[in-house]
């Protein structure tokens, strides 16, 4: 088998002629525009002329994040149409912001968060660091990817998380293209994909719960030890696997399957816009969602529920195909024409509850491990 010392999280990349990445840097600029659909008015939040510092300080509303956020343009536009001044923080990937969450839990770096998954969502709820909230805001048919009942955690994004392909490589070698799970464990495929760390990476532990999913419990250790039998290589995070080894990566790469997205294929897109030169394998995909919510004693608890109801409004969901690379949780909200032909969301992904991955997440974690020496 293969295997990568890199640590380095995914990152975003750059834009075409680049390889397509997840989240990217560069972005479209947000409207400063107020968001009239929430009713929140710049001036009934400013407070008044003659306030001390306190009143400073109630203006003012902290959000940390994953790295791949638009962190300048979302304060700007968020600040505009909130009337709170808006900071916003970072706290590594999505796996590092969870943690630093819980070990701040009584005593928050932030009002609000945003970038954690269905992956580690359960650690926050069960561990009190989140403040149930019920936004207005929600869009009416995200309804079905709130975390519970109680409001909990708020759905921003979507995605889905693929085995992704290099269909001129598989015809240059007289060789089928893989189409399922099975075929990465199958010996003519020895040695040709690059997965990713379910311990490190986010993408990758959307991956891992994927095979839970598809082969249960009981059979999805005895698949992962086939893999590593087959020679699959790992990789810490999604940039050394895609940039890296990925043979449409943009680099030097060898390696014409692996681990990314099923937005993906939009990235590499032919310059006539007719083709796309990657496919994503809509057989092998599982969903992830990134929620926001608002954590537990904040100091600026209003704050933070209003900086919830602005990643949930029309104004910010129409930016985050182009900022983030994943769908919006408005399924109304803008999506490149592209996205359409070349990134379809898979109809039928391998998927487990929130509750589910947490009931089973360490427990597989440590499966893994031990069934694939990794």
């Amino acid at each position: 088998m293969h295997t990568s010392a890199s640590s380095q999280p995914h990152v975003s990349g750059e834009r075409k002629k680049s390889p397509p990445v997840k989240r990217r840097v560069a972005v479209r600029p947000l409207s400063l525009g107020v968001v009239a659909a929430l009713g929140l008015a710049i001036a009934g939040c400013a407070g008044s002329e003659g306030d001390s510092g306190s009143a400073d300080a109630e203006r003012s509303v902290t959000l940390v994040v994953h790295e791949s956020f638009p962190n300048e343009e979302f304060a700007a536009a968020a600040s505009a149409a909130t009337g709170y001044e808006v900071e916003v923080i970072t706290a590594g990937d999505g796996g590092e912001l969870t943690n630093k969450l819980i070990l701040t839990q009584g005593a928050p770096i932030a009002d609000a968060f945003f970038g954690v998954d269905n992956v580690f969502a359960s650690r926050l709820v069960e561990g009190g660091v989140v403040e149930p909230y019920r936004s207005p805001a929600l869009p009416p048919r995200a309804e079905e990817f709130v975390y519970d009942t109680e409001g909990s955690l708020s759905p921003v994004t979507l995605g889905a998380t693929c085995i992704n392909i290099d269909p001129a490589w598989f015809v240059e070698q007289g060789l089928a293209e893989p189409t399922g799970y099975d075929d990465l464990a199958d010996p003519a495929y020895a040695g040709l994909t690059v997965l990713l760390d379910p311990t490190s990476s986010s993408t990758g532990a959307s991956f891992l719960t994927g095979t839970v999913a598809a082969f249960g419990e009981d059979g999805f250790v005895d698949y992962w030890a086939s893999l590593a039998e087959n020679d699959v290589r790992i990789e810490q995070g999604w940039t050394e696997a895609y940039n890296g080894q990925f043979t449409q990566g943009g680099g030097e790469g060898t390696f014409p399957i692996v681990l990314s997205y099923s937005s993906s294929p939009a990235w590499t897109v032919t310059e006539d816009g007719d083709a796309t030169t990657t496919r994503a394998l809509l057989d092998t995909c599982s969903s992830q969602v990134e929620y926001a919510g608002v954590l537990s004693g904040a100091a600026n608890p209003e704050g933070g529920r209003a900086v919830v109801d602005y990643l949930l409004s029309r104004e910010f969901q129409d930016t985050i195909a182009d900022t983030m690379y994943v769908y919006p949780v408005d399924v109304e909200a803008y999506v490149p024409d592209e996205w359409q032909r070349f990134a379809p969301m898979p109809e039928t992904p391998y998927d487990l509850t929130p509750a589910e991955i947490g009931a089973g997440r360490e427990a597989w974690l440590k499966a893994w491990s031990e069934a694939t020496g990794w």
